[in-house]
């Protein structure tokens, strides 16, 4: 039965129809063996001119925070890092001339440092100053682990992000997404960075279908390992899981709610494909949507009220809403005859979802209150929008060269990144 409204992607490249691509096996738990790169492919009009010098105090080895700022940061597409010339994080933020980095081009310095503490724990410092002001604009203190260093700078990240440009950085956040490396299919997660990669799952067979605990803290996903799509929903910190969704027929495209007790999945036991609503205590299903079409890729709005979902019953496939509490759908999308694969932003103000225009499938952002459409991307087979934490962002999966990758684009299309590693990257999503 086929469920999923998609262009099958990368080696395979199928024409475009309805394709359920059944998968997952085998539970594991290991480091994956390649790193990411992240290459910047746009950037803002006008970017803030900020000195990064390098925390003092680090223990021999022990990793810098300030270069993962710099990292984050300079890779964001809103920052223009000024050199800091061999300069280093003085002791006291006070001695930071912060006239001579004026002179440099730089509107604000961070500077850090690093206190060992005397259970081994690490205390970690940092001030932001405004050059122009000639005045700290934010002093803050973390204590971790040295093993909890790169979170920290992470968060680090996020405080200046949103000191400096008044919005909520998303340094800090996870991303999972699959990876097809020879005949494997793997489950990854990695820091928004791409750093810290871990395989939570790996098969033989294909894998889809990630997504998010709305407390981040276990993952959804299909499984074929029954020789038949299954819906399993395993913790992230035990590894622990368990089948949720074992139906005759397909069983597919998981969804959470907003509390965490329900999914949304796609399943064919009563002939089409329909939405049902799956209490996970109880493991009671209740049919959402009803007819001869197909109904699939269900996502609920932030606030619980709205289900948001693909369907032809148009004759096309567009996607649709209905209230959750009952109620007659209606169309969303009306710009062109193909939109599906619907991404509701963190305040349900936005839809990110696939729109095709020339036969080309792009990430289109709409505002919901004003029904406007606005195409992201300018590549070809763009696939599984998901949003930021800070809802400025949408992460994707993209076809480059014939091999697939994973990329970001700002809400107003200026700001793109791709996102690089041995193999082929789909279905990504950003954890909550």
């Amino acid at each position: 039965m086929l469920v999923k409204f998609r262009r099958f992607p990368r080696a395979f490249d199928m024409p475009l129809r309805f394709l359920l691509i059944l998968g997952l096996a085998l539970v594991m738990a290991v480091r994956a063996h390649a790193q990411m790169t992240i290459e910047i492919v746009g950037g803002a009009t006008n970017r803030v001119p900020l000195a990064i010098l390098p925390f003092t105090g680090a223990p021999l080895g022990v990793l810098d925070p300030a270069a993962v700022v710099a990292a984050n940061l300079g890779r964001s597409g809103h920052f223009n890092l000024i050199g800091d010339r061999g300069e280093v994080s003085p002791p006291d933020p006070g001695q930071v001339s912060l006239a001579t980095w004026k002179g440099r081009g730089a509107d604000a310095v961070l500077s850090g440092q690093l206190r060992t503490l005397a259970d081994g724990r690490l205390e970690v410092r940092f001030w932001l100053l405004d050059t122009l002001r000639q005045q700290p604009l934010l002093a803050l203190a973390y204590t971790t682990t040295p093993g909890g260093l790169r979170a920290v700078a992470h968060r680090i990240s996020d405080a200046v992000h949103e000191k400096l440009l008044g919005e909520p950085g998303s340094y800090s956040g996870r991303i999972a997404y699959i990876l097809k490396r020879g005949g494997r299919y793997e489950l990854q997660v990695a820091d928004a960075d791409s750093e810290n990669p871990l395989t939570i799952l790996a098969s033989p067979e294909p894998i889809i279908s990630p997504a998010w605990s709305p407390d981040g803290k276990r993952l959804a996903y299909v499984s074929f390992e029954d020789r038949k799509p299954v819906v399993y929903v395993q913790n992230l910190a035990d590894g622990s899981r368990r089948a949720v969704s074992r139906f005759r027929g397909s069983n597919s495209a998981p969804a959470w709610s907003p509390d965490g007790r329900k999914l949304a999945v796609t399943l064919s036991r009563d002939a089409t494909a329909q939405i049902y609503l799956l209490d996970l205590e109880t493991g009671e299903t209740v049919r959402f949507t009803r007819g001869g079409s197909i109904d699939t890729e269900a996502r609920f709005s932030p606030d619980g009220r709205w289900l948001y979902f693909t369907s032809d019953r148009g004759g096309t496939p567009q996607i649709y809403r209905a209230p959750v509490d009952g109620g007659e759908a209606s169309r969303v999308t009306f710009e062109g005859s193909y939109n599906v694969s619907p991404a509701l932003s963190p305040d349900g103000s936005r839809m990110a979802f696939v729109h095709r225009r020339d036969g080309r499938f792009h990430i289109a952002v709409m505002d919901l209150a004003t029904r406007q459409m606005r195409v992201l991307t300018d590549t070809a087979a763009d696939e599984s929008p998901s949003f930021a934490p800070n809802g400025r962002m949408i992460l994707y999966a993209t076809l480059i060269n014939g091999r697939g990758v994973l990329a970001t684009v700002s809400i107003d299309g200026r700001i793109r990144q791709r996102l690089s590693q041995s193999g082929d990257l789909r279905e990504p999503a950003w954890a909550p």
